[in-house]
């Protein structure tokens, strides 16, 4: 544990996911009290059947876990993926099961587990060891951030309609893409700066649409008496639809715990044709033929089916990020000011198509806690430092997610195909030649000892070599021609 002199004014967090609960154990741990942490959610464990995530969090991730001394409780509630099996089971009920290869063997476990789960973990450590230091409200909203001379004034309103104002030394928005932290520091700089305006970059898996399906645990996978889903297994189960606009799967991720419920996600064009359906009755007939070899009518409740015809379901965000990342009101150190940070989604978001969206926030703490550190909790200095050496990261990011698996979704069977083409052709040069050649980076990523802007810089210069050797290759084929 980490005790500093030092104990700044009231800590203001907004946002009770991940990052923002992960950020007041890191700072009470480092001795920070008056913490007080902001969520619109009624609970800890609240299950969301449309936000339902399932995160792994990889090395990256367990950066912070690590620092928090959390990793072995966390391993304890997920499935690894060194124990990651897959059952793909087709329309005409036959079925395989494999278990996923590990890409990188030498690298550490990553685990998968339920959003609601990770959440639950961090709060059970601050209701356990830091309830001293930490509150987390609950059911409670921030509605307005207002400037009050030199220091902000949070004012948050809860489920009663009780209303609490805040003034903090320390304003950390970790309130994701919608962040009303990053919103008010845009229109306090209109006019002067652009900095906390999202950039938004394209990618071939924004605007893909999904919903979930919330099944019971342990549900039957056939009308055949025990043939039961296992709760550590995933899951592919085939749709008989063909055509882009009707063809359907059901995707389902492992989970530690048997007695939780399973959820299938769906994700599709915008255009697909489970939008159109508009009754209860379109749904179950639509989810009875897709799924022939389900004994359905014994899996989904009636009440299911209706709150996934009433979901309007998600839609994958578009890469995205802020150049700024603080902003300092007054002085802070003396408690005559408000220091501001972003967090997370707050400051970049984009599709989970690698995987990184819990990762990276994980990150942004970890390096927060380096930062503060190294300036021995100087505000000031400290937030500065972490902008420094947090942007060119995010700015890589942004681009790998673009580049490292964005057709897994099979928006393109031609595009998919030349992505795994470029794929094994990195894998094997790298094997051939590792000193000259870097495997792909959706395999780099995994490597949480590079940094997001070393990996990109590795993938650019075999993308420059293989350019080159293409070249060469040409030529040569030129030349035997002509002879």
């Amino acid at each position: 544990m980490i005790i500093n002199n030092y104990s700044p004014g009231n800590t203001v967090i907004l946002g009770g996911g991940p990052a923002g609960l992960g950020t007041a154990l890191m700072l009470a741990q480092r001795g920070w009290k008056n913490i007080t942490v902001i969520e619109k959610r009624p609970s800890a464990d609240y299950y969301e059947p449309d936000k339902s995530f399932s995160y792994q969090i990889d090395g990256r991730g367990q950066k912070l876990t690590d620092l928090l001394k959390l990793t072995p409780k966390l391993a304890q509630i997920s499935v690894a993926n060194t124990d990651f099996y897959l059952t793909v089971i087709q329309k005409d009920g036959k079925r395989k099961t494999t278990k996923l290869p590990i890409i990188d063997p030498d690298r550490k476990p990553a685990y998968w587990l339920p959003r609601s789960s990770f959440v639950e973990l961090f709060y059970h450590e601050i209701t356990e060891k830091w309830q001293n230091s930490i509150q987390v409200l609950f059911d409670t909203k921030c509605i307005e951030i207002k400037q009050v001379g030199e220091q902000l004034e949070i004012i948050t309103k809860s489920k009663n309609q009780k209303q609490l104002r805040l003034t903090p030394t320390l304003l950390i928005g970790c309130d994701g893409l919608n962040s009303i932290v990053r919103q008010t520091l845009h229109q306090w700089e209109q006019g002067q700066s652009n900095a906390f305006q999202m950039q938004q970059f394209p990618s071939a898996s924004s605007g893909l649409r999904y919903k979930v399906l919330t099944l019971p645990p342990q549900f039957p996978l056939s009308n055949q008496e025990g043939d039961l889903a296992q709760s550590s297994m995933a899951y592919a189960i085939r749709g008989s639809f063909k055509g882009r606009l009707k063809a359907i799967s059901l995707g389902l991720l492992p989970l530690k715990n048997p007695s939780q419920p399973r959820t299938a996600n769906i994700i599709t064009y915008p255009n697909h044709q489970i939008w159109q359906l508009e009754t209860k009755e379109e749904v179950k007939d639509f989810f009875k033929k897709a799924f022939p070899q389900l004994p359905f009518e014994t899996i989904i409740s009636s009440e299911e089916i209706a709150r996934f015809t009433r979901s309007k379901g998600g839609i994958f965000p578009i890469p995205q990020y802020c150049s700024g990342l603080y902003k300092i009101f007054g002085n802070p150190q003396d408690n005559q000011g408000t220091a501001v940070i972003l967090l997370g989604d707050a400051a970049h978001c984009f599709p989970p198509d690698i995987g990184q969206g819990v990762n990276s926030a994980l990150e942004d703490v970890y390096l927060l806690e380096k930062t503060l550190a190294k300036t021995q909790d100087n505000l000031s200095q400290s937030l500065p430092h972490y902008e420094k050496l947090r942007q060119p990261d995010i700015k890589s990011l942004i681009r790998l997610v673009q580049i490292s698996y964005p057709w897994q979704y099979n928006q393109d069977p031609l595009q998919k195909r030349l992505w795994s083409l470029n794929f094994f052709l990195r894998f094997l040069l790298h094997r051939l030649l590792p000193f000259v050649f870097s495997p792909h980076s959706f395999v780099l990523i995994q490597n949480h000892e590079l940094s997001y802007s070393e990996i990109l810089t590795k993938s650019n210069k075999t993308t420059k070599l293989l350019g080159v050797l293409g070249v060469l290759v040409l030529l040569t084929f030129l030349s035997s021609l002509q002879g």
